[in-house]
């Protein structure tokens, strides 16, 4: 009965394996499943049979099998999961008594030599791979230094990246290496601003970076709430809690951060007339206002705009429901605050609000002046009843200054609709500034450099990150430079004062295989040395948790469209685009060590599907991929296609590339070498469709992170995006996880530092998790010290 069982359910899978392996090999993929299928109905066969032979016979299947696995994978344990964990298993089953003494019955054998051992030897090599990773890259960071800089963050979180130059470094050294472990919560406070899922966005997220001054802890939270708290105790000093304005097709529900403006700190203002609010919190809201208020009370501020509000809708024309949105924390520098702005992307495919780049003075909330990219020559204050130029592209992330230069530093992107460009004008100045870093007199806001990292982008290769700003070079020979982390994966490296490149920047070429008809493609794109552009895919790149959604991830992938770089033109069959639009580095952007002259990343290897599906004049204004109370993303209404954007992943829910999916990187900035390289994150609380909630057990497999990394003196890297809701450090000289925390929300956020009144250092995080990613939602600020 056993023979016949085992028969059975041995050839239903060997049928399953061979009409799958079929298909791979019709779209011309590898042979090797549908042999390993024959193998399986082989042994199937035999064992219906009752000969013995089954048994030595599947021994030598498991034997080719493993040297397959070896030529196509090497000893990735974590790729060795899809090819061989159903053929151990089946392996495993034969070799047990009652199976070989059902074949065996007269000899009374109940272990089979070449079969059992088989089983045996491949149980110790699965044991021993499990402690080789041939991902990881062990090194070490040297670099020492003698003494800190005066200017880098201490007591204070000033702005969102530590000050303005956006480097998320502080020379705190309280909590070291030595000390770390013992990281324990001093305080944990809850905004009680949580998603209504009724109402709310999909992609709610908390993603604030707090700010410590003037004794308080001030953040934001998704609905636009800002909360001032006691540094050391977390008590809640005032809340500023304007009305909610709930609803599912707001794109991005989010703020990152608030920022911080003194009088009596600012040069500018010194002659200011005696105001109210002589110190101020400003905030940029998702339904685009610029908000003032005093950061003592958290009241509005009278005198800034209209009653402390500024509406960033003005002169700009007609805007469709939700198309503007600020989500970035404002730059405040030199008595202004500037803001850029983000639009829904390939929501219309014209009309689309302006990029434009606004300062208003911080104290009056009036226009100083404006940098229009479609009109960059005139940055006077536009006319009450002008418009700016719509379909211009955006700058939705953080900028920079340099105080000392008087410079501003925009990180522009794309303009939707981000995948097509069939109505762009080539050589216009919309194309000048299209995925550009440009840099702007700060008392002006004239042109002064630009550096485009990207040409005619078709993939939404968005510059998110907030440009670093640091000197650069052996002492006495330092270079003024910036930084710039970007989608694909390059970080530029340029002199801040002239935008020419520090580290070398090569033109690649690239295909425009696949695109569509009347689509106008760039020759070349450019590719920094400095860089953490993914490994092309290979049929072998591809995953899956068993041998079935491996090979439906190898047969999408030998169908899909796909170039092996990361410029694939979309396509109406679909296109593989590596890596995806949520980028190698997103909005966390790095972080550098100045003194040291090191820098910290965690580049993400998600890849994902974009099709694109031709529009006709009877779909124009009618939605194509969702259902009337759901949001239309990417619907290009108006437009020649609809972009269909979804992540690469099979049918459980998994990525089809194998991991890591993210992982943390040292580099030393004066080689440009990466010195060591780590995985980062677990798989506990990864959302799958094979299972209700969260996948249980954390797998070390490295997972994507979204948020950014702090830096100390006491060479600790602090980090909290992955999305398996933990809170990490690292020795920043090895990348060496040196503690960890479970948070009870994602903690999809950048942390900040700063020392309370008790002297004490405290690390702090937002945890409310993400929408997109799945992550655990929640309302938590926690506050960690040693004791």
């Amino acid at each position: 009965m056993v023979l016949r069982v085992t028969g059975i359910v041995l050839a239903i899978i060997g049928l399953a394996t061979l009409f799958m392996g079929l298909q791979l090999v019709m779209v011309g993929g590898s042979l090797a499943y549908a042999l390993i299928a024959v193998g399986l109905l082989v042994t199937a066969t035999l064992l219906f049979l009752k000969k013995r032979v089954a048994l030595p016979f599947y021994a030598a299947l498991m034997w080719a099998i493993l040297i397959w696995i070896i030529a196509e994978v090497g000893f990735d344990k974590w790729q060795w999961i899809p090819r061989g964990n159903l053929f151990a298993l089946i392996g495993l089953w034969l070799a047990l008594p009652w199976v070989t003494r059902a074949l065996y019955a007269d000899d009374r054998k109940s272990f089979h030599p070449f079969l059992g051992g088989t089983v045996v030897v491949m149980l110790l090599l699965v044991i021993g791979i499990m402690f080789y990773d041939p991902y990881p890259q062990a090194g070490t960071l040297s670099n020492p230094v003698t003494q800190r800089k005066s200017d880098a963050p201490g007591q204070d979180w000033t702005a969102y990246g530590g000050t303005n130059e956006g480097q998320r470094f502080s020379k705190l050294d309280q909590v070291n290496a030595d000390n770390v472990k013992g990281l324990t919560v001093a305080w944990e406070y809850n905004t009680g601003d949580l998603r209504d899922p009724a109402k709310d966005a999909s992609e709610y997220t908390f993603e604030a970076t707090p700010l410590k001054v003037n004794n308080r802890l001030y953040l934001c939270t998704a609905h636009n709430e800002v909360h001032a708290l006691d540094p050391v105790s977390g008590k809640l000093a005032w809340k500023y809690a304007p009305e909610k304005e709930r609803s599912y097709l707001q794109q991005h529900q989010t703020c990152r951060g608030v920022s911080y403006f003194s009088m009596a700190d600012n040069a500018a203002s010194a002659t200011a007339p005696a105001a109210q609010c002589e110190k101020r919190i400003l905030m940029a809201t998702a339904n685009s206002r610029l908000v003032a208020l005093d950061a003592d009370t958290g009241k509005l501020c009278e005198g800034f705009g209209n009653a402390g509000v500024v509406d960033l809708n003005a002169n700009m024309g007609k805007i469709r429901p939700h198309a503007l949105m600020q989500t970035a924390a404002p730059l405040v520098a030199a008595g202004l605050v500037i803001v850029g702005g983000s639009v829904m992307d390939n929501g219309y495919h014209s009309g689309n609000p302006s990029g434009v780049i606004r300062a208003f003075d911080t104290i009056t909330g009036k226009l100083v002046w404006n940098f229009d990219p479609d009109r960059p020559q005139d940055t006077s204050p536009i006319a009450p009843a002008g418009q700016y130029t719509q379909d211009t592209p955006i700058a939705w992330g953080t900028l920079s200054a340099d105080a000392k230069n008087q410079l501003v530093y925009v990180p522009f992107g794309n303009a939707s609709p981000d995948e097509l460009g069939l109505q762009r004008k080539e050589g216009s100045n919309v194309e000048q500034f299209r995925d550009t870093l440009v840099a702007l007199d700060l008392a002006t806001g004239a042109f002064k450099w630009k550096f485009q990292t990207s040409n005619n982008d078709l993939w939404d290769r968005d510059n998110p990150s907030q440009p670093t700003l640091m000197d650069l070079g052996p002492k006495g020979e330092e270079k003024p430079a910036i930084l710039l982390p970007t989608k694909v994966g390059n970080i530029f490296v340029l002199n801040r004062l002239t935008g020419e490149p520090i580290v070398p920047v090569d033109e690649v070429e690239v295909s425009d295989k696949g695109g569509v008809a009347g689509e106008r493609f760039a020759k070349t794109q450019p590719v920094s040395r400095l860089n953490f552009i993914p490994e092309p895919l290979k049929e072998s790149s591809m995953w899956g948790m068993t041998p079935f959604d491996q090979m439906s991830c190898r047969i999408a992938f030998k169908k899909l469209n796909y170039t092996g770089n990361p410029w694939t033109p979309s396509s109406e069959r679909g296109s593989i685009i590596f890596p995806g639009n949520i980028g190698s580095f997103n909005w966390g952007s790095i972080a550098v060590d100045p003194e040291r002259q090191l820098a910290i990343a965690a580049p993400v290897r998600l890849a994902y599907k974009y099709t694109l599906i031709k529009r006709t004049p009877e779909t124009q204004a009618k939605r194509l991929f969702t259902l009337e109370d759901t949001p239309y993303w990417n619907e290009n209404f108006e437009g020649d296609y609809a972009i269909h954007i979804q992540q690469f992943a099979s049918s459980l829910g998994i990525p089809c590339i194998a991991p890591p999916w993210g992982g943390m990187v040292g580099v030393d900035l004066t080689t440009g070498k990466t010195q060591w390289v780590r995985r980062i994150g677990n798989s506990k609380n990864l959302k799958t469709t094979f299972l209700p909630g969260q996948f249980p057990v954390g797998l070390p497999m490295g997972m994507v992170a979204h948020g950014g990394p702090l830096l100390t003196a006491g060479g600790v890297v602090f980090h909290g995006a992955t999305a398996d809701n933990f809170f990490r450090a690292y020795d920043v000289n090895t990348g060496e996880m040196l503690w960890q925390y479970e948070l009870p929300a994602g903690g999809q956020a950048t942390p900040s530092t700063y020392v309370g009144e008790d002297g004490k250092q405290y690390i702090v995080i937002s945890a409310g998790g993400h929408g997109s990613l799945g992550t655990t939602l929640g309302d938590s600020v926690i506050a960690f010290k040693v004791k």
